[in-house]
């Protein structure tokens, strides 16, 4: 899923500064199971708009809501039930969503209420970690199942580099080189020798490198 952070009280505040109906609009996707842009969070953060405009000596109104997906025309087509109540969307969804509304919505202004992360998953409780780049061209089933586009930090595709010591990446001692944890994967469900295959030099061409990436599926086209 795309994991997210709720940016800074003081820079929200700073965007909303010459708005005084604001729209704080909330999903019901990833950014509410990373606890970033649910509808509790959406309540915090109106709280925190309300405290931050008298605290400043203005009055904000703020309006509270919650859409399935923001990254959904279907679901977008809902914000009509608020029209002519706000003077900006403050997204709490990940960049997609920020993106869609302001292409549904030309006279609207929307901004961004969290940070955009990564791609990743629960490791444990309140705690996300990274676990693809969503870079175009998979190579899992060269590598066991783990990313080294997403988790090296390097993105080497043929191994470890000269700095992994004891299974550790030189960048910081608690993160694991992932191209060991391959290797022991690898060992372990006996396909070591794919290990010996040499990667070719990669194309980022579907990484997004060449401008904005679309996929059509004319099966499901109307």
């Amino acid at each position: 899923m795309i994991i997210a952070e709720r940016k800074p009280v003081d820079e929200i505040m700073e965007m909303l500064q010459d708005f005084k109906k604001v729209l704080v609009l909330g999903c019901h996707g990833c950014v509410s199971v990373c606890s970033a842009g649910g509808e509790r969070e959406v309540e915090i953060l109106a709280s925190l708009i309300r405290l931050g405009s008298k605290k400043e000596g203005k009055e904000i109104e703020v309006i509270e809501g919650t859409i399935t997906r923001q990254c959904d025309k279907e679901y977008i087509d809902s914000i009509d039930q608020w029209e002519g109540k706000y003077d900006a969307v403050l997204s709490m969804a990940c960049g997609v969503g920020v993106n869609f509304i302001a292409n549904l919505r030309p006279t609207d202004m929307v901004f961004p209420a969290v940070n955009t992360s990564f791609f990743g998953g629960s490791a444990e409780q309140g705690v996300w970690s990274e676990q693809c780049a969503g870079c175009g061209n998979c190579i899992l089933h060269y590598t066991g199942g783990l990313c080294p586009v997403a988790r090296c930090a390097k993105s080497l595709m043929n191994g470890p580099c000269g700095g992994s010591m004891d299974g550790r990446c030189e960048i910081h001692a608690d993160v694991p080189c992932v191209w060991q944890l391959i290797h022991d994967r690898l060992e372990r469900v006996d396909r070591k020798e794919q290990l010996t295959k040499v990667a070719p030099i990669r194309s980022w061409t579907t990484a997004g490198h060449g401008g904005p990436r679309k996929v059509v599926r004319d099966d499901l086209t109307v």
